[in-house]
């Protein structure tokens, strides 16, 4: 059942599908009656209406079929708006046709969730409406009877399986996005923490997709949704500072417009140009402000004009005449149409500067390239009747190979999520190669990631690089305009290094390396697995017999698709699975199993020395001996610590500010004084250790996201975090968080602090 959906009648679902033998041709007149304004109340006389005003050839029987089923396999179900279900596939299919899409997208669309939602099958929808049809519906369809252990392993599956349908057809992924988008429009209905998942979803997965499609349209509006339901007060606050400028805005940008066409009526064109005004969306200026720390008025380009002329060599030509109307300003031209963005996106850009001193960007760009910028690869059907060629598809869609085979060597399900997250942002930088190749990577790519675009033998086989000229490490980010020389060695036995994949930025890279680590060193890879697991074991104080393992093991050789203990510590190994990403939930299961209050002795007492001549012991120099950390003061590297010799449970580690402890020296037993000994940290202590912390501050939308994005800009692990309103009207968020030192804690907390409205900022017991 989708999750903004309500059903009647109890939650049960109870609408019976009639499928005639042959499709009946409709009238589509019977439809037809006074349209209402364009809202939420999307009909089937707006679908028709909407087809008979477009030149394209639809089949509007079949559509109007789709939309019969449709309704009659909805009835009586209503969304969280409380509107009839139907309103949904309506609106998905009419954002399909201002995209300009097929008639069996079309279809699709309205019958996008009848699968999932109702009892009609796909074998119905064959029957009915034809292979491509069903095919469509069947790859928009959510995953629900596999078994899955997380909610994000469920997401990423659904990811891993709409980008598997759209490799085979685009058209999924299209009808996705404009489901996507008229849910993020209506996402006002859904509860609180629904509203904030989907549009964390929206902005780490569907918008980078929509960006790397082409749509701008759709990912602009996405974003801005998201963004509006992530950091609502932020939203607001742009969209308050555009509000009290926009007549100044409209007034400067007709300005600049009549100026344009006033010097271009003494110039020669094909056809007269098209001069459009634009201002940049909430969400981009967002990402310059906030994230660039930028004043608004230190944004170039976001006010912006958009000229559109009939040919490549005029574009040149405008360039030439808006450069000797305003002074363009240095370093902030680019040329996107001879080296287009990974997305096909082409256009130049210039920031200039006029009259009034306010700068702003010109875009220019053919009509050919204006029409892949706004509708990206929905452009072929909007304007070419379907992508025309198989080799003009594979280019486009190449980068959804990528992601899904990067995903199959890490063994991790979630991992098609980062992939996204990260190879498909937005911000790309271009790189040349000394023969003038460009080559499209994300910010940041390292050498590396150049190395292992150009060709994987070449990532293989890399053993350093010059950029610009000069030699540079492999660990060197790269950036826009540079060239660089990829140096290799001629031994056949070169491979790759482990170390990379903690230096490449792609996943393609990280992918490739990880292919050949598994494929040529697996024994290799078992026995650095096997360290590796046994390294955070102790580290945990996992204390198992290996005889134990497989068995403690099991559910993770499921997880992680292995068979054998050997394929577990492979895929550890060549990097496939990610301990840091198990270890918590590991540690967790064995405490349950294995670590019991009233457990037998199994350790000996110490035998402590007495006060005046004992010595410190090294932490981390204690092997045979159990450890714990007292959860009363959570001690961490760097604080300082007095061990409490329990009885048969080893030492338990405690800061020498702890309550217990002080308490214990107010009384002066001796006995009790006699249990507690000196120890201290080993200078270079590489602990991982669990602590807590509760934030006091002035209850404000956005709070608990500016504390999680410091949180996670922190690169702090998350065990579990709350939120309440205090009597006072103040909030309280508390976080247990894994920690490396005191000192990694002290400027943790003074980000937090850095937070509008926070009071206070203290730890807590866990």
């Amino acid at each position: 059942m989708s999750d903004d959906m309500k059903m009647l009648n109890g939650g049960k679902n109870e609408v019976e599908i009639v499928i005639p033998d042959t499709a009946v041709p409709n009238d589509p007149e019977k439809y037809l009656s006074e349209i209402p304004d364009y809202n939420d109340d999307f009909t089937i006389e707006m679908i028709i209406q909407k087809i008979l005003k477009d030149d394209k050839q639809y089949d509007l029987s079949k559509i109007i079929s789709a939309y019969e089923f449709a309704a009659k396999a909805h009835e009586g179900q209503k969304r969280s708006s409380g509107q009839d279900y139907i309103i949904h596939p309506l609106a998905v299919a009419y954002i399909l046709l201002e995209l300009g899409m097929d008639t069996d997208t079309i279809c699709a669309a309205l019958l996008h969730d009848v699968v999932e939602d109702t009892p009609a099958t796909l074998d119905d929808l064959k029957k009915r409406f034809g292979q491509d049809v069903a095919m469509l519906v069947d790859g928009v369809t959510k995953l629900s009877k596999i078994p899955i252990f997380s909610r994000e392993e469920q997401q990423a599956e659904n990811i891993r399986k709409i980008l598997l349908a759209m490799s085979q057809d685009i058209r999924v992924m299209i009808i996705k996005l404009c489901d996507r988008l008229h849910n993020m429009r209506t996402l006002k209905y859904r509860p609180l923490d629904k509203q904030r998942n989907t549009a964390l979803e929206t902005m780490n997965i569907y918008a980078p997709i929509a960006h790397r499609l082409g749509i701008m349209a759709i990912k602009e509006e996405l974003q801005d949704l998201a963004f509006h339901y992530l950091d609502p007060y932020a939203y607001s606050e742009i969209e308050h500072i555009l509000e009290n400028k926009k007549e100044e805005r409209e007034a400067f940008i007709e300005t600049i417009k009549k100026r344009i066409a006033q010097r271009f009526s003494s110039e020669e064109f094909a056809q007269p140009p098209q001069i459009d005004g634009r201002v940049k969306s909430v969400y981009s200026i967002y990402r310059k402000i906030f994230i660039n720390h930028k004043n608004i008025d230190e944004i170039y380009d976001k006010y912006a004009v958009r000229i559109i002329v009939s040919t490549i060599a005029e574009c040149y030509n405008v360039l030439g005449l808006i450069h000797d109307m305003f002074r363009p300003l240095p370093n902030r031209f680019k040329d996107y149409i001879s080296t287009p963005k990974s997305n096909m996106y082409q256009s130049l850009h210039t920031t200039v500067l006029g009259k009034e001193g306010i700068p702003f960007e010109v875009q220019i760009r053919t009509w050919d390239m204006h029409e892949t910028a706004e509708y990206g690869i929905a452009a072929h059907w909007k304007y070419k009747e379907g992508i025309q060629g198989r080799d003009k598809m594979e280019q486009r869609l190449a980068w959804v190979r990528q992601v899904i085979e990067a995903q199959q060597t890490s063994d991790d399900v979630e991992e098609i999520v980062r992939i996204i997250k990260t190879d498909l942002d937005p911000e790309d930088i271009v790189v040349m190669t000394p023969k003038g190749m460009s080559i499209s990577l994300p910010i940041n790519s390292t050498v590396i990631d150049f190395a292992y675009r150009i060709h994987t033998e070449i990532g293989h086989k890399t053993t350093g690089a010059k950029v610009d000229g000069r030699i540079v490490p492999l660990d060197y980010k790269l950036q826009t305009g540079q060239i660089c020389e990829i140096i290799t060695s001629k031994d056949p036995e070169k491979g790759p290094n482990r170390a990379w994949l903690n230096i490449v930025q792609t996943n393609e890279a990280r992918s490739k390396i990880r292919s050949w680590f598994k494929k040529e060193r697996r024994e290799e890879n078992i026995v650095e697995g096997k360290a590796e697991l046994e390294r955070e074991f102790k580290r945990h104080r996992i204390n198992l017999p290996e005889s134990e393992y497989t068995a403690f093991l099991e559910d993770d050789f499921k997880r992680h698709n292995c068979e054998t203990l050997e394929d577990f510590y492979a895929s550890i190994g060549y990097g496939g699975v990610l301990l840091s990403k198990i270890i918590p939930r590991l540690k967790d299961k064995y405490e349950k199993q294995y670590v019991h209050d009233d457990e037998p002795s199994i350790i000996p007492l110490i035998q402590p020395k007495s006060n005046s001549s004992r010595s410190s012991i090294i932490l981390d120099q204690i092997d045979d001996i159990a450890v714990k950390f007292a959860q009363c003061c959570n001690p961490l590297p760097g604080d300082d610590i007095v061990g409490f010799i329990t009885r048969g449970h080893g030492i338990s580690v405690h800061t020498t500010s702890c309550t217990n402890y002080k308490a214990v020296l107010q009384r002066g037993d001796p006995e009790e004084l006699n249990r507690w000994c000196d120890i201290q940290w080993s200078e270079n202590s590489t602990s991982q250790l669990q602590t807590s912390f509760e934030v006091i501050a002035q209850d404000r939308m956005g709070l608990f996201y500016d504390i999680s994005a410091a949180l996670v800009e922190a690169r702090v692990p998350i065990i579990h975090s709350s939120s309440r309103i205090l009597k006072n009207g103040n909030a309280l968020f508390e976080s247990t968080i894994v920690i490396s030192s005191t000192e990694q804690l002290r400027n943790l907390f003074d980000k937090l602090r850095k937070i509008k409205g926070v009071i206070s900022v203290d730890r807590a017991a866990i």
